[in-house]
């Protein structure tokens, strides 16, 4: 009987077993979720702004900071890229603490919507960051919602599948 429980004890665990030891760093996890998120659909909305499906140039969320003569230059778009990344990352917090405990990818396709309706239809013709949402044209609408609507169900769907089965994946022991 004794030899049993020592050989019990030994027994690795399986890569599926989890004892819930080990726990994510939320906080690192979201600023690697936010920068990546701003990084991919950054440069994304740079390389739809180059093709010309949209008029909004990709450093309008440094418009208050810096000249639009200056954002339409090479390094502008750099860092306009640079804004969208700090943008995702507040964003990411943000989602992480209003509606993180959901699952599933609806509640982050709505949150890209919400950021869109705030972004371009509220503040953005209200600040002069572009023109108003009934001049901007159907092009640049439509792919700028798309845009965030996939960003959004990017970080809300990363948040609520991988933070919540990631530690589960990883092997007993690993730090």
């Amino acid at each position: 009987m004794r030899a049993m429980r020592i050989e019990h004890k030994h027994k690795q665990k399986s890569r599926t077993e989890y004892d819930g030891s080990v726990r994510t760093n939320a906080v690192a996890y979201c600023l690697r979720l936010g920068f990546f998120a701003g990084l991919i659909w950054g440069v994304g909305r740079w390389l739809l702004y180059m093709i010309h499906f949209t008029k909004v140039i990709p450093g309008f969320l440094a418009d208050p900071f810096f000249r639009q003569a200056f954002l339409k230059t090479a390094w502008g778009h750099t860092i306009g890229i640079a804004a969208f990344i700090v943008f995702s990352i507040i964003a990411t917090f943000l989602y992480k603490l209003v509606l993180g405990r959901f699952s599933g990818p609806w509640p982050g396709v709505l949150y890209g919507l919400f950021w869109w309706l705030v972004l371009f239809v509220m503040t953005g013709p209200s600040l002069g960051l572009f023109q108003p949402f009934n001049q901007i044209g159907y092009d640049t609408i439509s792919t700028e919602c798309c845009l965030y609507v996939i960003w959004g169900l990017f970080i809300g769907y990363t948040i609520a599948f991988e933070y919540t089965d990631e530690v589960s994946r990883e092997p007993m022991g690993a730090h």
